[in-house]
């Protein structure tokens, strides 16, 4: 089954389209957090963030700031949180890869957690060791 912001992107979907460029469009979410939840989504599918042309991550990022600004100026927001889940653990629903641009307009209206605890200097740095690996 063909990816629905694929399906989306050919014509065969609606969307409430902001904004559209060579490499991404952004539309609104059909399930938004708070009035202007937009996503912005690269044309061509990919699931993970590194399977971007470093000219589409450039262009996806620049049209989310370009978006951020305009649910300032023009929607009121007094700030915006911008996120991108990837994997199903970490809430993606749709494999193809989108950047959620969520306009905040009061405190507590979104409630993002996180369960922080102080690590342990020595597991912070074995597990920096580790990320330096995976990145040589």
């Amino acid at each position: 089954m063909e990816c629905v912001f694929c399906r989306i992107l050919k014509g065969e979907l609606p969307k409430h389209e902001v904004a559209g460029r060579e490499r991404c469009v952004a539309f609104l979410d059909i399930n938004p957090a708070t009035r202007g939840h937009t996503l912005v989504v690269p044309k061509r599918h990919v699931e993970r963030l590194s399977e971007l042309s470093e000219d589409e991550a450039a262009e996806v990022l620049r049209l989310a700031g370009e978006v951020a600004e305009a649910c300032v100026s023009r929607l009121g927001a007094a700030g915006v949180n911008f996120w991108i889940n990837q994997g199903k653990v970490a809430g993606q629903v749709v494999p193809h890869l989108h950047l959620h641009v969520v306009p905040r307009y009061a405190e507590g209206e979104i409630r993002v957690e996180m369960h922080q605890k102080q690590a342990e200097q020595g597991e912070l740095e074995r597990v920096a060791q580790e990320l330096r690996k995976g990145l040589e």
